[in-house]
């Protein structure tokens, strides 16, 4: 027994003085292969390559912004509530009430080509804004008028050299086709990839889907068939930045009575039209949303009563309801709820805007700050879709982009929607819902 274990003692032994120097260097390259591969483990053994199909027609200038934002900041953010908060800047000031704004940068920021941001690589084309760049931190923009909503304006990411960025997501490859973007590549520091592929429809993109071409798409408003499929998975989301509104055209001989106005909102069984209700044009996030205002709740009897006061010759004709394609079937539902009141209505379809109608069903997306300027006040002729034309409405639209106290702005901005809400020159539906539909 003892004779055996001096045996292979030595044989052991004998094994590592002749094979010493390749067991050295096998334990060497060993430990060589696993730091590299923790190090480029994340460039190599979870690298991802997502294809992502967006609804809508974009150019290099106006991608989405939740694109933008992983590829880069702007000057200021928001919070959930619609704050205002540092990003690029770590401060900023306006020494003449609204009128000049200037903005000081952080220290310790760098674009993704190595070089460090300065005042003078920030890229903002501004009509009637003339730019100044006071050192390599601080930048100076001077308007001809007051305007308190600005830091929000400077929120939307800036760029260097057309899309390089400061994010960690930097553009690999960009695709255009009559200056429309068709397709865009991006990848981060760990060489995970993101395609995206641009659709002009609805259809388009779930068409993609269904043949390979991404393995995931946004911005749907009707997720069928696909919320059938078992190899796909369905995700919902609130989409409180936007609303759902019909707007009057308050010029037109009969919609421009305020009654009927009130009485068609009125006859709306909005709950049958989706459960995420909305009141104003306001999002509910913000800090400015007003929950006090007329919820114009269906009630049938009452829009009749409104009606009597109408003049018959008024309601001889069908009211004219247009709306866009993906909202045809909750036209439809409204045009229904009209009839059963006793209005008679037509629903056409357009994809664009129409030159003329009495009543127009679309989706509007709420600005991040409360300043609605351009949907309401007289003098937006391209804008205000219901030509609305109100001098209370038009002072407090005045107020809220000159004050700067954001609780006097509050103010002003609750008086603004209750006012809104009380002339009813559109009216504020539900919050839609967007799917995201990707492959389990």
């Amino acid at each position: 027994m003892f004779l055996k274990l001096r045996y292979y003692t030595r044989l052991f032994w004998a094994f590592i003085s002749r094979f010493k120097v390749i067991l050295l260097l096998g334990i060497v390259i060993g430990f060589v292969v696993f730091f590299l591969a923790q190090l480029l483990g994340n460039s190599t053994l979870t690298k991802t390559n997502e294809k992502i199909g967006i609804v809508g027609r974009y150019q290099t200038d106006n991608l989405p912004p939740k694109i933008l934002e992983l590829i880069s900041d702007g000057l200021t953010s928001h919070n959930l509530y619609g704050n205002v908060e540092p990003n690029l800047a770590e401060s900023w000031e306006t020494p003449d009430k609204g009128k000049t704004w200037i903005f000081m940068l952080k220290d310790d920021i760098y674009w993704q080509d190595g070089e460090k941001v300065v005042s003078s690589d920030l890229s903002y084309n501004f009509s009637d804004v003339e730019i100044e760049y006071l050192d390599e931190t601080t930048i100076s923009f001077r308007l001809q008028d007051p305007f308190s909503p600005f830091p929000s304006v400077v929120s939307r990411p800036t760029f260097k050299k057309g899309l390089l960025g400061t994010d960690k997501w930097e553009v690999d490859n960009i695709t255009t086709s009559r200056e429309f973007v068709q397709e865009l590549a991006i990848v981060d520091q760990d060489n995970n990839k993101i395609t995206y592929k641009f659709y002009p429809t609805e259809e388009a993109a779930k068409l993609a889907l269904k043949l390979g071409e991404v393995n995931e798409i946004r911005n749907i408003y009707d997720a069928k068939p696909f919320n059938e499929w078992s190899n796909l998975k369905v995700e919902e989301n609130i989409e409180r930045n936007s609303v759902v509104t019909l707007f009057f055209n308050t010029n037109d001989k009969v919609l421009s009575d305020k009654s009927l106005r009130q009485g068609l909102v009125y006859a709306i069984d909005k709950n049958t039209l989706s459960e995420q209700r909305a009141f104003s044009p306001i999002s509910p996030e913000s800090w400015a949303f007003n929950p006090q205002v007329k919820k114009y709740s269906y009630d049938k009897e009452r829009a009749q009563e409104l009606f009597e006061d109408i003049p018959e010759e008024f309601l001889e004709d069908p009211i004219k309801l247009v709306t866009t394609p993906t909202l045809l079937s909750v036209a439809e539902q409204i045009a229904n709820h009209w009839r059963e009141a006793g209005i008679k209505t037509t629903v056409q379809v357009s994809s664009v805007v129409p030159d003329e109608y009495q009543a127009f069903l679309t989706i509007l997306d709420i600005p991040k700050d409360p300043d609605q300027y351009a949907f309401w006040h007289s003098t937006q002729t391209q804008t205000n879709l219901s030509g609305y034309k109100n001098p209370r409405i038009d002072k407090l639209l005045e107020d809220g982009r000159t004050q700067l106290a954001i609780e006097e702005r509050r103010k002003i901005y609750l008086d603004f929607q209750r006012f809104l809400l009380e002339d009813i020159p559109a009216a504020f539906l539900y919050h839609p819902i967007i799917y995201t539909i990707k492959r389990k």
